[in-house]
């Protein structure tokens, strides 16, 4: 190879070392991008659970509904990561980064020194500060280890009460009935998803639970988990109400798994600082996922989004900004879900006041029990700025792209929009 600088910067790639702090679906990802990128040095990747890294969505769908195997969700297999010489640290967690010494302590004494790092430490789940919550028979889910357990309880006529109307909470709820279960939500807002959704849409995911046999408990909050001898037996509701529960899952969202980079003085503002490259504060470590917080040039705000949407992007946009000259990370939101005969894309981001109207293309009510097919948007001065596409597919891309024209300020024919005879296509020509 000729000397100069692109052969010094491949010299010194094969004695680096990069250290990735997280060991799900973006820094496996991360890992995989490095080596299609050319990087010949270490790679270490360390991971708290004793599983190979996977991705989350079919821990709430496919695997609990006994659809998918256990290992379905993997990223790659053992020996993609010994034939890629990615030295993995399974059950393992980094309880100190050193950004003066450039090292990362594992909590078996292990220091790995690092050129580069890149915290990928997702979430962890929020839990509730009430009686009763350590009582056996009260799970989340978070893990493939939770799914498991969750899965076994999940029988025919088990009576499940289920904390939370968020996705997890209506995935798990629809989950359960469809093992047979008997499902009561308790959700303190007076929908589903109404922060994320808005009225018309929160609506028709509330009609369709309940078109399911799914009992829902509005505008009320949980008062304590009632147990008998270590095991929970109801749950007892602010207003004195009381259900029978065998099972319960609290889903009451998660929070970012910021400690690692607090404890090493890194900026922390909704979850990890990071610039638009996911540089941190100190330039030699990088953020993605779920924990970081970037600045969105597209919807001019900064983001977390904790999507599997922005775990397999963000990995690899990180592990380019690492090594090369990169680009900024600038991606639409996107996020997925499957409930009952119900399967839905959603791209784009509308914070709960900041739309004018939301334009459905099609139906959205729930009939004869079944899901509706068509699309929503969320417009604000006749621009999109998100689109979901409920059982009608093939559309994400025209979405996306009417969703990145909307924030750029162009306005679409609203008439035309709402028309199912129009190609969302052509809305923008």
């Amino acid at each position: 190879m000729p000397a100069g600088r692109n052969g010094d910067r491949l010299s010194r790639m094969e004695t680096d070392q990069i250290v990735i702090v997280g060991a799900a679906l973006a820094g496996a990802k991360a890992a995989e991008a490095l080596r299609e990128a050319g990087f010949t040095g270490k790679i270490a990747l360390i991971g708290a659970e004793n599983e190979l890294p996977y991705e989350r969505p079919p821990l709430s769908k496919g695997y609990l509904l006994g659809k998918d195997p256990r290992e379905g969700g993997q990223v790659h297999d053992a020996d993609w990561y010994a034939a890629q010489h990615v030295d993995l640290h399974l059950g393992r967690t980094a309880t100190t980064l050193d950004t003066a010494a450039h090292t990362v302590t594992l909590d078996d004494g292990t220091t790995l020194p690092y050129t580069k790092a890149l915290l990928a430490t997702g979430s962890r789940v929020r839990t509730l500060d009430i009686g009763g919550i350590d009582n056996a028979g009260v799970y989340s889910l978070r893990t493939v280890a939770d799914a498991d357990r969750l899965k076994a309880v999940l029988k025919r006529d088990t009576q499940v009460v289920v904390v939370g109307a968020g996705w997890i909470g209506l995935e798990t709820a629809a989950a359960a009935r469809e093992h047979g279960c008997t499902v009561h939500v308790v959700e303190v807002e007076p929908l589903p998803l109404l922060r994320v959704l808005g009225d018309e849409v929160a609506a028709m995911f509330r009609d369709l639970h309940q078109a399911h046999g799914v009992t829902f408990h509005f505008g009320v909050g949980v008062r304590e988990f009632g147990g008998l001898d270590g095991r929970v037996t109801d749950v007892v509701l602010e207003n004195g109400v009381e259900i029978p529960a065998d099972v319960v899952i609290v889903g009451v969202g998660i929070r970012p798994a910021t400690e690692l980079a607090e404890a090493a003085g890194l900026t922390i503002d909704n979850g990890v600082a990071v610039d638009e490259m996911l540089r941190t504060s100190d330039p030699d470590v990088y953020a993605c996922g779920d924990v970081a917080s970037w600045p969105s040039k597209l919807t001019g705000t900064r983001l977390r989004v904790e999507h599997w949407g922005n775990a397999l992007k963000g990995g690899p946009a990180a592990a380019k900004n690492m090594i090369g000259p990169g680009e900024p990370y600038d991606p639409v939101p996107y996020f997925f879900s499957d409930q009952y005969d119900l399967g839905m894309e959603y791209a784009g981001w509308a914070a709960r006041h900041g739309y004018d109207q939301i334009v459905t293309r099609g139906d959205l009510a729930v009939a004869d029990g079944k899901a509706p097919e068509c699309v929503v948007f969320w417009v604000r001065n006749g621009c999109v700025l998100a689109g979901m596409n409920i059982n009608v597919w093939d559309v994400q891309d025209d979405i996306q792209a009417l969703v990145r024209a909307g924030y750029e300020g162009k306005p679409v024919d609203l008439g035309r929009l709402a028309d199912p005879q129009v190609p969302l296509g052509e809305l923008l020509t």
